[in-house]
């Protein structure tokens, strides 16, 4: 809306409230903020119709030209949700404008609050949209690691019951092949195919609230299959970049979940890790395999001498020396949890 509201006819029987920083009542603000004078209009009468709680078509309008001024007015939003429920607006069209103004501003996460508040509207959508997701994956075309967006497909996901759906699958693989890197697709992936079956908001983790802490995490039923075809599509990923932590988190978690043990992995660790007897003979193809072997040898350690104990420190010593240095102080903080007398002739 270009025009001014105060010279159009149509809000002739408006009368604006105008924005209240105390200086009217003689205080002094402790940071006035430089609104533009279209935008002090346009919420000037924006409070009016609020105040009368105005379900109209001229006020939906309203909200559409405040939030062209400032996406992030996250009021303008609640009253515009509020409105398109009341009138029965067509919701489709809603998630048309939407998606246009998602594009624009692709930050914005009172965008995909509001979608996420259209979007459960049982009545309208008993399933998601059929291009739904087709405009995820153009926001992630912009952004593959859009934290909004993960969060709103996360959603989706848990409201509409897709975990077994073939297209999230789909999406994620694309994904994953075009960055194998974005930790963001990974951390959906675990959750499809391991995070709990609720619609709950916090649902992210088997067992979560478990009150024995090596339970946390652990599925109450596994599917041997499932884990095994997830920890071979790690593997070759893994493969691809070496060095990159997402698939070696991943495979920590998928092995937690089905309460298997690390040392499952050792031989696929040493392929990235040749030690000689000498430091310098050390040819570490991944620090991340290192520091599995580290944990592997940790956990089967029995006494100062033993030699996985040893095993353990040379690995650490390796990652506090040599490939991870810049955070020796923690790794050093391991090999001291290990044994300190092994940790003091390191």
């Amino acid at each position: 809306m270009s025009s001014s509201y105060a010279s159009d006819p149509e809000w002739a029987s408006i009368e604006p409230i105008p924005l209240d920083d105390g200086a009217d009542a003689g205080a002094m603000p402790l940071a006035t903020i430089a609104y533009p004078q279209e935008y002090l209009e346009a919420t000037s009468y924006l409070r009016a119709v609020m105040a009368a709680n105005e379900m109209s078509e001229r006020a939906l309008k309203m909200t559409q030209d405040v939030i062209s001024m400032n996406p992030a007015h996250y009021t303008v939003w609640i009253y515009r949700a509020k409105i398109i429920f009341a009138l029965e607006k067509d919701l489709l069209q809603e998630l048309e404008w939407l998606n246009g103004v998602s594009l624009k501003y692709l930050k914005n996460y009172q965008i995909w609050q509001h979608r996420q508040v259209v979007m459960s509207s049982r009545t309208y959508f008993p399933e998601p949209p059929v291009k739904e997701r087709d405009f995820l994956m153009e926001m992630f075309a912009q952004d593959s690691k859009n934290y909004h967006v993960w969060t709103y497909r996360h959603w989706l996901v848990r409201h509409f019951r897709l975990w077994d759906d073939p297209r999230e699958t789909q999406d994620i693989d694309a994904l994953l092949t075009a960055d194998v890197r974005n930790n963001s697709a990974w951390n959906h992936r675990f959750m499809l195919r391991f995070g709990p079956r609720s619609d709950e908001p916090d649902a992210g983790m088997p067992n979560c609230t478990a009150s024995d802490p090596a339970q946390k995490g652990r599925l109450a039923v596994v599917d041997e299959d499932v884990v095994d075809a997830e920890l071979r599509f790690a593997q070759e990923k893994i493969l691809r970049a070496p060095e990159n932590r997402s698939p070696w988190s991943y495979a920590r978690g998928v092995l937690r979940a089905a309460g298997r043990p690390l040392a499952e992995w050792e031989g696929f660790a040493r392929q990235f890790v040749t030690v000689g007897e000498e430091e310098a003979e050390a040819d570490v193809k991944s620090s991340h395999a290192l520091e599995w072997l580290a944990d592997v040898y940790a956990g089967e350690a029995g006494s100062a001498d033993a030699p996985r104990t040893a095993g353990a420190v040379r690995m650490l010593t390796l990652l506090k020396e040599r490939y991870d240095p810049i955070r020796s102080s923690y790794w050093e903080y391991r090999i001291g949890m290990i044994t300190p007398d092994v940790a003091a002739s390191a």
